[in-house]
C-alpha cells in the first residue's frame, strides 16, 4: 500500500544541517510516510549522514541537477505518497505529532492541507513567527497578499500538483502554490499550533529583492499587473515596519 505522506527533502552539500530534519522524521508518532532525499551528487557527507538515519521507509537519489526546483520535479516523479511535504534540509516538523494531526485532517482528502510556520536558528531554538501568518481559510486570492503560508507547510495532494515552473529560480514555489489551490476542491487548517520549524537561512532569505521581483512578476502573471501593483504598493508599510523591527533588535 502507498504511504498517506510523501516527505521530499532536497539536499546538496547539507552536512550541517540535515541531521535535525532527519531527526524531526524518525520521531513523528505517525509512520504512515516515506521519505525521498533528492541530493544533488553532495561532496561532503551529506549522503553518509542520510544513510545512517533509522527511517525506513527511505529513498536516495543522488546525482547532479539543474537547482532546488527542478531537484523538486524530480521528487514528484519519484514519490508515491498520497500528498507531498517539501521538507527542506535543516526544517523540521515543529512536534512529534505533526503527522498525526495532518493524518486526521487527510481523511476528507482536501486538496491542501497547511498551517503555520515558526522561525528556528541553527540550534533550533525558537527565534520568531513568520511575519505573514497563514489563513484560517485558504484560496487562490490568499496568495494576493504574497506567500501567506510556507511552502513547507503547505501540503498538497499530489494528483494536483504540477511540476515547478523552472524559469523562476527563487520563486517557484509561490507560482506552485497558487496552481495548485486553484485546482484543489477544499483545503485543510491544521490550527494555530506551529506546523513547521523553518530555518531562518533559506535561498530566498539571501536573495530577497531578487525573490521578491519574481515574486512581482508570478502576481502579475496569474491576478494581472494592475492588481499587483496596487498590492505592493500596499506592502511598503509591512516591509518598513520589518525593517524599523530588526533595527531595533540590532541595537
Amino acid at each position: 500500500m502507498d504511504p498517506l505522506f510523501s516527505i521530499i527533502t532536497v539536499t546538496w552539500n547539507a552536512a550541517s544541517v540535515i541531521a535535525p530534519t532527519l531527526q524531526s522524521v524518525q520521531r513523528q508518532t505517525s509512520s504512515n510516510y516515506e521519505m525521498l532525499v533528492i541530493d544533488g551528487a553532495s561532496t561532503d557527507e551529506t549522503l553518509e549522514i542520510v544513510q545512517q538515519a533509522s527511517i525506513a521507509a527511505l529513498r536516495i537519489f543522488s546525482e547532479p541537477d539543474n537547482g532546488l526546483y527542478d531537484a523538486m520535479n524530480k521528487g514528484i516523479d519519484r514519490a508515491k505518497g498520497r500528498y507531498l511535504i517539501f521538507l527542506n534540509a535543516g526544517d523540521t516538523f515543529a512536534d512529534d505529532t505533526a503527522l498525526a494531526r495532518m493524518a486526521v485532517l487527510a481523511a476528507d482528502n482536501p486538496g491542501v492541507i497547511y498551517g503555520q510556520t515558526q522561525l528556528v536558528d541553527a540550534q533550533g531554538n525558537v527565534v520568531g513567527k513568520r511575519h505573514l501568518t497563514a489563513p484560517k481559510r485558504l484560496t487562490a486570492n490568499s496568495f494576493l497578499n504574497g506567500m501567506v503560508v510556507c511552502h513547507q507547510a503547505f501540503v498538497a495532494r499530489r494528483d494536483l500538483v504540477p511540476h515547478y515552473d523552472l524559469q523562476y529560480k527563487l520563486s517557484a514555489d509561490y507560482d506552485w502554490c497558487i496552481k495548485v489551490l486553484r485546482k484543489s476542491p477544499s483545503n485543510a487548517y491544521t490550527g494555530s499550533a506551529p506546523l513547521i520549524s523553518y530555518l531562518a537561512d533559506g535561498m530566498t532569505t539571501r536573495h530577497h529583492r531578487a525573490s521578491l521581483l519574481e515574486r512581482f512578476n508570478i502576481m502579475s502573471h496569474h491576478y494581472g499587473t494592475g492588481r499587483a501593483i496596487v498590492r505592493h504598493l500596499g506592502f511598503i508599510p509591512r516591509y518598513l515596519k520589518r525593517r524599523l523591527a530588526g533595527s531595533a533588535n540590532k541595537q
